[in-house]
Order: structure tokens, then sequence, then C-alpha cells
């Protein structure tokens, strides 16, 4: 036996189940998801204009911001460690074979000024209308333009190979956690940002210095962009110079030394 109401034409009339047609159900997601688009857009904007680029003139003045605090921050610290070495001088508590050995383990730290000879090798992007200037190359899409983390870390890592005792990259002395990053066209070091040409400057044996550059398989590529578009390269001699110690925070927040 089966029921009336599964059965149409059965007993006193057909029983008709009621059922929502395909364009009712689209219509009604249609409207749901424009609501959802429509309250995403309010919430998001809380009352200004999303298409303007206010909101990206904010992030980077607060990055410009942020950057000229950290300078100040390095600053301090630097002065403070300053008086914190005085003192420790004047305490005379430990040897003088000691205190020669905790100099040599600053200076290879990289927190304590080198002096030497030094080389400065300059990178800056091209112009901004650059066009081919060797036959046989394509016409450069922006990318070709400016320059990159890896020409950065290309240069400091020859400067490395070719024995330099120290490296400063604009006004910020390396060490060995300092990780040179780009974001953009922008270079972001040690909490601080900086825009082009980037300085990048050297104390060791000036020859083994620009030969190790030479050498660099990374700045023999980069070189084609230089020859052809028009990317800045630049390298001098600068005589004696003097670079500072390393005066930012040296504890590791993401890395723990082997036991």
């Amino acid at each position: 036996m089966s029921n009336s109401a599964d059965s149409p034409g059965t007993g006193t009339g057909p029983a008709r189940t009621r059922r929502f047609r395909p364009v009712r159900i689209l219509t009604v997601a249609v409207f749901a998801l424009a609501g959802l688009i429509f309250f995403t857009s309010f919430n998001t904007a809380k009352g200004t204009n999303i298409r303007t680029d206010t909101s990206l003139l904010k992030l980077s003045d607060l990055i410009q911001e942020r950057s000229r605090k950290n300078k100040e921050l390095d600053e301090s610290n630097a002065a403070v460690r300053d008086d914190v070495e005085s003192l420790a001088q004047s305490d005379g508590g430990g040897t003088e074979a000691q205190d020669r050995k905790l100099s040599g383990l600053e200076k290879d730290a990289g927190t304590r000024p080198v002096t030497g000879k030094a080389v400065t090798v300059t990178l800056n992007d091209a112009p901004p209308n650059a066009t081919a200037k060797l036959p046989g190359y394509p016409e450069p899409q922006p990318d070709y333009l400016v320059i990159h983390q890896q020409d950065l870390q290309a240069v400091v890592n020859a400067l490395w190979n070719g024995g330099a005792q120290g490296i400063k990259v604009m006004d910020q002395r390396l060490i060995s956690t300092s990780a040179v990053r780009c974001v953009g066209n922008t270079l972001i070091l040690q909490g601080r940002v900086y825009s082009p040409p980037y300085k990048i400057t050297a104390v060791g044996d000036p020859d083994k210095l620009q030969k190790a550059l030479a050498n660099s398989p990374a700045i023999q590529n980069y070189m084609v962009y230089v020859n052809v578009y028009g990317l800045g390269w630049k390298v001098t001699e600068d005589g004696t110079r003097t670079l500072p110690g390393y005066s930012g925070a040296v504890d590791l927040h993401y890395a723990e030394p082997v036991a």
C-alpha cells in the first residue's frame, strides 16, 4: 500500500509536493551573496573610501616611523654599551690575557669598530624608461629594472669570500645573524628600511675583494642587466675607512645554540 501523499493521482485529488525551482534558489543565493559583500565592504571601509591609496600611505608612514625609532634605539643601545664597557675596563677584574681574548671575540662578532683599506660597491635601479641597449635582448619587464634581494646578497657573499674583515650595508654593520632582505624595491635590514641606491662597504685587501666580486657567478649574471638595461653598478676604493661596530641586540630570538 502506498501513501496518497507520495502517489499522485490517488484519493480525492492529486497530492502535489512543493518544490523550489532552481531559478528561485539561484535568486536567493545571489541576494545573500550581495548582502555579504555589502557587509564586508562596510566593515572594511569603516566609513572611508577604500578606493583611495590613503591606507597604503598610512602604512608607508608607519614603516618609516618605525624605522626611525629603531635607529634611535640602536644609537641609544650603542651609548649604553659604551658605558658598560667603560665600567668593565675600569673594574680591572680580568687578567690581561682575558681582556685580549674578549677583545678578539668582540672583533670577530662585529661589535667592535674595524679599520683598514675599504672597497665600496654601489647598486642602483635602472631608469624607468630604460630599453635594451644591445641587440638580441627583449625589452625590459619592470622586474628587470630594480635591485633584488639576491643582488645584494651576491655582493655581500662575494666580499666575505674575498676575505672582508667587516662589512657595512648602508649605515649598519653586518654580523653573523644579519639578514639582507628586500620587500618590493626597499631594503629591510635589522629593523630599518632603506631605498636605493644601496652602498656596501667592506674592509680588507682591495685586490682580493675586487677579484672576488669579478669571479662571482651571481654578479656576472647581474652585470648582464647592467650592460643591457642600465642597472647601477659602481666599485670604488675608499682608502682607509673605519666601520662602526654593530650596536643592535645580539640575543637570538628564533634560534638556539647547539649544546
